[in-house]
């Protein structure tokens, strides 16, 4: 026995060198180098992407939002059966497509229902009229993303042809130029990712804050 053991005090020294080195470059040099190089190159990207207005956070341009207000009815504000509000598109506001998780991070997800649900189908139709009405035209110009919500739930991106059927109602609104507005527009488009991945898409997170930016 006594002739084993400075070889197991050996062993145990070597291998607390080992964890001591390894937790130091792994767990404190390593983070630390990745840390600073993501804040050096990559700093927007780093910090979520985060988009201001008048220097205040007020969302990330990777996650959609919901721009809604408070439904009224006879001058009072509405509520439900259960003493919550009832929320509506706010038109002063481009409107995103819909979200199967209210665009909550922690819950990203799709809604899981097949194209012949009769309960999607339902929803689709319901969004449909909603949106015509919102925008003052017939439904079967409603495009299909105004009307169908993203995989993910979360993404902050519309159609142009969706963008478009907005400006109109946006500019009225807010008592602006319809071509200043579709210049917003055409600000917040982004093309195909490399040139051929994707479609053309709007952000509506930086493009209404590109709106509430304006004086």
């Amino acid at each position: 026995m006594a002739s084993r053991l400075p070889t197991t005090f050996r062993q145990f020294g070597v291998a607390t060198r080992a964890l001591v080195v390894f937790t130091i470059g792994l767990g404190v040099i390593y983070p630390l180098a990745m840390t600073g190089a993501a804040q050096a190159l990559f700093n927007d990207n780093a910090n979520g992407s985060v988009v201001q207005v008048h220097g205040k956070d007020v969302g990330s341009d990777l996650i959609g939002q919901a721009y809604t207000k408070q439904a009224t009815k006879d001058g009072k504000p509405e509520v439900d059966a259960d003493g919550e509000p009832v929320m509506v598109a706010d038109p002063l506001w481009f409107q995103t497509r819909p979200s199967a998780v209210d665009y909550d991070a922690m819950g990203s997800a799709a809604s899981q229902l097949g194209p012949n649900n009769a309960d999607l189908l339902a929803a689709v139709q319901e969004r449909r009229k909603a949106v015509a009405d919102l925008e003052g035209v017939n439904p079967s110009q409603v495009p299909p993303d105004a009307v169908t919500a993203s995989g993910s739930g979360l993404d902050p991106q519309i159609s142009p042809a969706y963008a478009a059927l907005q400006i109109n109602r946006v500019a009225r609104e807010r008592g602006l130029d319809v071509a200043k507005v579709n210049q917003l527009v055409e600000d917040n488009t982004q093309g195909r990712t490399f040139g051929f991945l994707g479609e053309p898409r709007v952000n509506v997170v930086t493009l209404n804050n590109d709106l509430a930016a304006l004086k």
